[in-house]
């Protein structure tokens, strides 16, 4: 059965990004063809003015590949909820992303992230950028079965973006991502405190948010991973028994 499909309304903080996404008319230009699943390119405008039209990257819930180990018509609504566990963490991985209907039909739309074309995900990857400690980190919250180097999206701000969510929060154990580099390191007392902020969010807000977009049970899990990660207090280890890397990894 299919989530509940209307959401709380998002702090003003957050409204203006998220008020196009929701209400702009979108227009679809092209499809991302390298993706699994239908993604589509397209043009935002504020209720079909004149200006200058954004661009944002639109998920199809009727073009999402049946998976063996996630329900089906479920990917559009983890992608939102990661971007509302990543707004919880003030870390800024998600972009604004949303759920709603669009020329072929319900879907995830999420803002279009111009990367920093000069930038190296490998080098990064291989050097242990700091900036991607973060990002491991939040993976392992969510569960994220498919961190590939192509997930990361460098601007040229300096800042990383993480896309391609659909594959989270799963109850069993999945993790599977390229960003090993802290495997075993100690949390630092910044993510501890994180981390605190975010289980006590679960049984209150941000639980309401997740419960909106995901069963019962994953949001539950969702909670062991966090407490596990402040008993531990350490970044996890990759798990013997299953792949830990996704392929291809880029």
């Amino acid at each position: 059965m299919r989530p509940p499909q209307r959401l709380p309304e998002l702090s003003s903080t957050i409204n203006g990004p998220l008020g196009l996404l929701r209400t702009g008319t979108l227009d679809v230009v092209g499809r991302l063809t390298e993706a699994s699943n239908v993604t589509l390119l397209c043009e935002l405008r504020p209720n079909g003015a004149e200006p200058e039209p954004v661009h944002c990257v639109y998920k199809p819930i009727r073009g999402e590949r049946p998976l063996d180990d996630f329900p089906i018509g479920t990917l559009a609504y983890r992608e939102v909820a990661a971007y509302e566990l990543s707004q919880a963490t003030g870390w800024r991985i998600v972009p604004p992303t949303v759920l709603r209907d669009g020329p072929l039909g319900e879907g995830m739309v999420q803002a279009w992230i111009e990367i920093d074309e000069d930038a190296d995900i490998v080098e990064m990857i291989l050097t242990r950028d700091p900036r991607l400690r973060r990002m491991a980190l939040f993976d392992a919250i969510v569960n994220n079965a498919d961190r590939k180097g192509g997930h990361v999206l460098p601007t040229d701000d300096g800042h990383l973006h993480g896309c391609d969510h659909g594959v989270c929060f799963a109850v069993e154990p999945k993790l599977r991502t390229v960003l090993w580099g802290w495997r075993g390191e100690p949390l630092t007392d910044e993510e501890v405190a994180c981390l605190k902020t975010l289980r006590g969010s679960i049984d209150g807000d941000l639980g309401r948010r997740l419960a909106a977009l995901l069963s019962g049970p994953e949001v539950a899990a969702t909670a062991r991973r966090l407490d596990r990660l402040l008993s531990e207090r350490r970044m996890p280890l990759p798990d013997p028994y299953r792949p830990a890397i996704p392929w291809p990894p880029f």
